[in-house]
């Protein structure tokens, strides 16, 4: 974004377009880094951003515009003289092929090398290509919170293959392949259709170290769509109760009973889930004989699914558990469809404490 802006301020005139996967991404990323950018080195005026359009117009007439790639009249549309697409991986080849083929100076890609994609298979090798690496260890603005945390998984590859193949790719920028992962059932939609039907929620609760991840159900046309309604640190009890609806059912982690018990003193429809043997791989069973819906809006739900593996030995082989990690919105849906299509359901036999 820097560069883009220093393009757009030095030659007037100049059009760019920055893409994502969804317009969650880029409010939460580019276009949220874009503002700060501007901010910071003094050069945002309010009266020179559309928020309608989602542009900005330098005083020289140069354009930067924010669109998302699920938005085909956008990828038809008009010309421009940079592009810029934000994680790229998440998108299709296709929607490159539109957005490229009507840029006429530049295009920039980025994206975390979890595996090979379009890229590798058909720009990688053109000789008007340049392609760079560039890790943590390129960012002097790290965070310290994030450097810690990309430190400890370094030394948890010495021992783990799963924390081996993470460090390969978030921390040194290598291509890995975040190979058995656990649902592959589900696709992404805009909205929740106005013929859906909320059924309940999940929840999994945290607070200074995890966030807590309230996840709503609904049931459509024989699917189940899942909208992501709150994924944060440091929530108490009566700011979960407020988010929860009057009158529907939600299904929590029963190992805080204390926590369950005040929330209901808000009024609120709450119950421990079920918990039997084994029942973390019985409901990854659960949820695997469904299709689902997953709204763009739920980021932290859709990057869960997209890195939510199963555990592998120290050679490699794989194990009959998932790895403990991205699953605090997939352990809030688990316990919803453990007790709504699970043990009330009769899927198999399942073993009661």
């Amino acid at each position: 974004m820097p560069i883009l802006i220093h393009i757009a301020a030095k030659h007037p005139a100049t059009e760019i377009s920055v893409v994502a996967e969804s317009m969650p991404h880029l409010k939460r990323g580019a276009m949220k880094d874009f503002k700060k950018i501007m901010i910071s080195t003094g050069r945002w005026q309010d009266s020179h951003w559309n928020a309608s359009d989602f542009k900005y117009t330098f005083g020289n007439k140069s354009v930067i515009e924010f669109f998302s790639a699920d938005n085909d009249s956008k990828l038809r549309g008009a010309r421009r003289d940079y592009l810029y697409m934000n994680e790229c991986n998440n998108m299709t080849f296709h929607a490159y092929t539109e957005l490229a083929s009507r840029t006429k100076k530049g295009v920039y890609l980025d994206w975390n090398p979890v595996n090979e994609f379009w890229f590798h298979e058909h720009l990688q090798h053109d000789e008007d290509v340049d392609f760079i690496i560039v890790n943590y260890q390129d960012n002097e603005a790290c965070p310290e919170s994030a450097l810690k945390f990309i430190l400890k998984a370094k030394e948890k590859a010495k021992t783990s293959a799963y924390w081996d193949n993470w460090y390969r790719v978030y921390g040194l920028g290598e291509i890995g392949n975040l190979e058995g992962v656990v649902f592959n059932n589900y696709q992404l939609i805009d909205t929740i259709p106005q013929e859906a039907r909320l059924i309940g929620l999940g929840l999994d609760f945290g607070y200074s170290d995890d966030p807590a991840a309230l996840i709503e159900v609904y049931t459509y046309n024989g699917k189940r769509i899942l909208n992501e309604k709150v994924y944060k640190k440091g929530m108490l009890n009566d700011m979960i109760a407020r988010e929860i609806p009057d009158g529907v059912i939600v299904y929590a982690d029963s190992a805080e009973p204390k926590s369950i018990a005040e929330i209901q003193r808000y009024g609120k429809m709450i119950r421990g889930v079920t918990k039997g043997k084994d029942s973390i791989n019985y409901g990854i069973g659960v949820m695997q004989r469904q299709d689902y819906l997953v709204t763009k809006n739920s980021l932290n739900l859709i990057k869960e699914l997209r890195n939510y593996t199963w555990a592998k030995d120290k050679q490699g082989n794989t194990l009959a558990k998932p790895v403990d990690t991205f699953n605090h919105a997939i352990d809030a849906v688990r316990y919803h469809e453990m007790e709504t299509l699970g043990v009330n359901a009769g899927y198999g036999q399942y073993h009661i404490y």
